[in-house]
């Protein structure tokens, strides 16, 4: 007789950034069904297959349940089960003894893509151990918008679709398939109904570009070039606020001569969108006031992200769109800790002099360790040595670019300690494997510290298996063993008491409230300026000419690739199935998408002997990766769209995770000075039909 289904309202997570209320149902200590929540803020009664699915993490027999600690070499998949106290004393007595041979820095604290609190809890932990480094992929994701948007205008500025827009511009974001700035594709959809017009910049005619007034084919890479090419057509024009630009911008006559040499039709030349597609965009979104720019990680995936970024803020402001209801906002907070107050910021007053990446002279205000100078640090001791390493909801050995160079940078530190859910690339690296516990196991705070004005309730639904342990469990233990415990707790749940104290509310109250959002304040810039050194929007950025950047946007590009040998152009494209690397082990969605795609036109394709489904070999100058093409005939005949994220847990350690591995095509020797961001995306390739190794055409 089966036991009454009880029903929880929590939130998604870990499988994006979370956000779609959910409804789960749970018999006994067992979840069977995951509904959307019509009531959800984000989602309005929309999940995805990711969040149907996720509740086959919790049950998979492959799922790590013990501690375990390396027996073989590195990598050879040889352990031994531990306890609790044995793995955390191992961590504690390592870490320890490399911080009393090298300082404190020489430890680096690893994060991925931020999943809820557990990200600032180990903030947290690096700041009260004394280390400046927690390194993480910022670089390529989110930083980029939110630095340049703060010292450009103050804020960090987030597309607004809880309030009515004319028209939206998806500039490399697509909703229906990822959760971008916590924006949800029901809350694009209602718009659309609604009458919102839609335009989109992406080398793919994705299924929203097909609802779209225009789809702008860029080459991918060319970002900065297209949005210098909307300014000049506003511009020379006369489309701009002028009451707006006049009132509150500084720089305009200096912003408007850069981009006169970027006129339509030579910016058509380097990004291949012609140029009265450029010019009938660029009026569009000028004439729809107001507009939203929901902007993705493409734009972030260059070495010219900081002159990209720059230009769609400038774009913004140009056209009055910035902090208007159905614009680009300065989201107002709820009443929650401060980030400084709650990861101990004080701790560690030296910090942004210390970190690795000061020495490279990146951006101010970059407050995560770029990957690529993580690991000169590792291999190179620049500009001091790293020794060791703590990693959580990461697997850098597939997703930091380069792979081979991850690769030797996990051999050549001393220590390596990772918590994860199951074995992966990276944890197989390891000397001390944690198994975590997963979402709906623990509770949980989500969109905190985000900058999108909103905190959810991620309540917790069943119990984990005994030896598995949530992350901030983990965290404050490691904490407590390593810097003084009077700065941690007894119980973990404190650190979320911690975070919602302003509030008022415990986290039994918040999670029955299910989010808290700060309050609807619009055009606060009219009391209080901009919170930049003139108190307007710096179009032109005069501090930037320290920093060794470019104060002004423009489209000064170098196609990086144009070689005989490598004709086509590379990007990749997130899956609407999984997250990055994770969770090619969850039955339910590898079904849905069982193998790495490659998209090729069918022009290309043809002229090369490939047919659809058949194996195709990419290579770059950095290395070649096998995958399946797929023949599209939306998109450029010259571009090739490879899937990223990509390993093979049924293979068993290491899991072939370098024969299908979007970053071996990648490469770290020339990053950007902003960020520290390599390429990956615009990059030179050449795709071909695999072949057996007698040299006849592979199957």
């Amino acid at each position: 007789m089966s036991k009454e289904i009880r029903w929880v309202k929590t939130h998604c997570a870990r499988m994006d950034h979370g956000g779609c209320g959910l409804l789960v149902g749970a018999e006994g200590n067992r979840i069977v069904e995951i509904r959307a929540d019509p009531e959800g803020y984000l989602n309005r009664g929309f999940v995805c297959a990711k969040g149907r699915h996720s509740h086959e993490r919790l049950t998979h027999p492959g799922r790590l349940r013990k501690p375990l600690r390396r027996k073989g070499e590195r990598g050879q998949g040889l352990w031994e089960t531990v306890s609790w106290d044995e793995a955390l004393g191992e961590i504690r007595d390592r870490l320890a003894s490399v911080r009393d041979r090298y300082g404190a820095r020489a430890v680096a604290f690893c994060q991925g893509m931020p999943k809820g609190l557990e990200h600032f809890v180990l903030i947290r932990l690096a700041n009260l151990f004394g280390s400046p480094n927690v390194v993480a992929v910022q670089d390529v994701c989110h930083a980029p918008r939110e630095v340049t948007g703060l010292h450009t205008v103050g804020f960090y500025p987030v597309a607004d679709l809880h309030h009515p827009s004319r028209l939206v511009i998806l500039w490399g974001s697509n909703p229906s398939h990822t959760n971008e700035e916590g924006v949800i594709s029901s809350l694009l959809q209602q718009q659309l109904r609604e009458g919102t017009e839609l335009l989109v910049v992406d080398p793919i005619e994705t299924a929203l570009a097909r609802k779209a007034r225009a789809w702008l084919p860029i080459r991918p890479g060319t970002d900065a070039a297209l949005a210098a090419g909307f300014l000049h057509v506003i511009i020379n024009e006369n489309l701009y606020d002028r009451d707006f630009v006049a009132r509150w911008t500084r720089g305009f006559d200096a912003l408007a001569r850069q981009v006169q040499s970027c006129s339509p039709e030579r910016v058509s030349e380097i990004t291949w969108v012609p140029a009265e597609a450029i010019r009938e965009a660029a009026r569009a979104y000028a004439a729809a006031r107001p507009a939203a720019v929901l902007w993705g990680n493409p734009i972030e995936q260059t070495p010219e992200n900081f002159d990209a970024a720059r230009a769609l803020v400038c774009l913004m402001a140009l056209c009055g769109n910035l902090d208007v209801p159905g614009g680009n906002i300065h989201a107002v907070e709820p009443p929650v800790a401060g980030l400084g107050k709650f990861v101990r910021a004080d701790m560690i007053p030296e910090k942004r002099k210390e970190m690795i990446h000061a020495h490279h002279g990146t951006i101010p205000r970059l407050m995560t360790v770029p990957p690529a100078h993580f690991r000169e640090a590792v291999l190179a001791d620049t500009p001091y040595p790293v020794r060791a390493a703590y990693m959580q909801c990461t697997n850098p050995l597939v997703t930091y670019a380069d792979s081979p160079r991850t690769l030797e940078t996990l051999k050549r530190l001393e220590f390596l300690a990772v918590s994860e859910v199951f074995m992966t690339p990276t944890a197989a690296m390891a000397d001390v494997v944690l198994p975590a516990a997963t979402h709906f196991e623990f509770n949980d705070i989500g969109h905190y510290g985000l900058g999108h004005g909103i905190v959810l309730a991620r309540p917790k639904v069943v119990d984990p298996p005994p030896l598995c342990r949530p992350d901030i469990w983990i965290l404050n233990e490691l904490g407590k063993a390593l810097t003084p415990t009077d700065l941690w707790f007894d119980d973990y749940e404190a650190l979320l008491d911690l975070v919602l104290e302003p509030s008022g509310l415990d986290f039994e109250a918040f999670a029955r409230k299910g989010f808290l959002k700060g309050p609807d304040r619009f055009r606060k810039y009219e009391t209080s300026g901009f919170k930049t050194p003139s108190g307007k929007v710096e179009l032109f950025l005069e501090k930037a000419e320290a920093w060794g950047l470019s104060p002004l946007p423009g489209c000064e590009w170098e196609a990086e690739g144009e070689d005989a040998r490598y004709p086509l152009v590379l990007t990749s494209a997130k899956s609407r199935y999984y997250l990055h690397s994770s969770y090619r082990w969850v039955e339910g969605l590898r079904t849905k998408e069982p193998d790495p795609i490659a998209q090729i036109h069918p022009e290309t394709a043809a002229g090369l002997g490939i047919g659809d489904g058949d194996d195709v070999v990419i290579e770059t100058e950095s290395g070649s990766i096998l995958q399946k093409a797929r023949l599209n005939s939306r998109m450029h005949p010259r571009v090739v769209c490879a899937s990223s994220g990509w390993w093979f847990p049924e293979s068993g350690p290491p899991f072939d995770w370098d024969r299908s591995n979007y970053n071996m095509l990648t490469c770290v020797d020339r990053t950007g000075k902003a960020f520290g961001t390599p390429r990956l995306r615009g990059i030179g390739c050449r795709i071909s039909r695999r072949r057996d190794p007698d040299g006849s055409p592979g199957a």
